[in-house]
């Protein structure tokens, strides 16, 4: 790299993400919030110069319940956790994005496809769990393909995948690149963060990562991203944006510190950072959330003054970083249907 370059990658789920860890009616408020809060995000991204990867959850693009049912997988995945399974989930779901606007989004993707820099990137179909039991190579592979299709028909091409829960399975990554995926998310470097099957994490596990976002007990990765032949390109994570803490909001100090010393040693060094959060972290204490946001975005602003630093998207980072020859335009994927839904 000849700049130091800043991205920041999104999981836009709604409540795809957080079906299996709490109820709706728990849920709505955070969920309703979230959706004012994404054009304020939009806002300061576009404010400040900042490319982002939004990975959509591909159900949101469906303009209503009849066009997804139609429209599913040829394979669908079969987890041992009936729990993950979302299909049987699909008969309780409103009609379109009016009726039910935490599971169907089409005008809020438009949007950020519209903002300058911004890029939507997948986040599967389904929000598959590449790494539990009971899903396979096949089904993985006809999610995303059906995903693709999906967003295709809104003339967004998907060029990057970050995986669910960030269950990055190495043995899907061919089947990324024949679909057309050029760069996909990885894992935050440290022994808290490798992703395992099952949910939640063991709570040392989450202890430690709570811990890390204050104080340094693991050292950030930041590397230098060398040329590479073949896509997909791993464009690993830095630091997971936690969202504000009341009960720990006499730390937050340190948590901003934390972030803008890593982004500074990457602005200096010439290396990639990339954060990443989810909207719906911003779906409580949202004014808090986006000043914190604020003042990352500020500081980029003096390191792209003082260090050229840039902005770019996954998207946009893989295109750097991979031969041009090699990345052939997304395949035309044909239509696909499981037929009925569980008979």
């Amino acid at each position: 790299m000849t700049a130091g370059t800043f991205t920041i990658s999104l999981d836009f789920e709604l409540y795809w993400g957080m079906r299996d860890v709490i109820s709706l009616n728990a849920f709505r408020q955070n969920l309703q919030q979230t959706r004012n809060a994404i054009p304020q995000i939009l806002q300061m991204f576009a404010q400040y110069g900042v490319h982002a990867t939004w990975a959509t959850v591909g159900f949101l693009f469906y303009t209503d319940r009849t066009h997804l049912l139609n429209d599913l997988p040829s394979v669908l995945p079969y987890y041992s956790n009936k729990k993950l399974n979302p299909y049987p989930y699909l008969a309780s779901i409103g009609q379109d994005e009016k009726e039910d606007p935490y599971h169907f989004a089409p005008s809020l993707i438009r949007k950020i496809a519209q903002t300058p820099g911004q890029e939507v990137a997948s986040h599967t179909l389904s929000h598959y769990y590449c790494l539990e039991a009971g899903q396979t190579a096949d089904s993985f592979e006809a999610d995303l393909a059906t995903a693709i299709r999906v967003a295709s028909a809104m003339d967004i091409p998907l060029r990057s995948l970050v995986f669910p829960r960030n269950q990055c399975n190495p043995d899907y990554l061919g089947i990324c690149h024949r679909l057309g995926i050029i760069a996909y998310r990885g894992p935050q470097a440290g022994w808290m963060y490798t992703a395992m099957p099952g949910r939640p994490a063991f709570p040392v596990k989450r202890l430690a990562r709570l811990v890390d976002a204050y104080v340094p007990i693991s050292a950030a990765k930041i590397d230098v991203m060398a040329p590479m032949t073949l896509p997909p390109v791993n464009v690993a994570a830095n630091r997971f944006l936690r969202p504000f803490n009341s009960t720990l909001a006499i730390l937050e100090p340190l948590r901003l510190k934390r972030i803008l010393e890593e982004m500074t040693h990457a602005a200096r060094n010439r290396q990639l950072y990339h954060l990443w959060f989810h909207p719906h972290n911003f779906g409580c204490d949202t004014v808090r959330n986006l000043q914190f946001l604020g003042h990352i975005l500020q500081h980029f602003r003096l390191l792209q003054q003082h260090f050229a630093m840039q902005s770019l998207n996954m998207q946009e980072i893989a295109i750097a970083q991979v031969a041009p020859q090699t990345l052939s335009t997304p395949p035309v994927i044909a239509t696909n249907s499981a037929g009925p839904l569980y008979g």
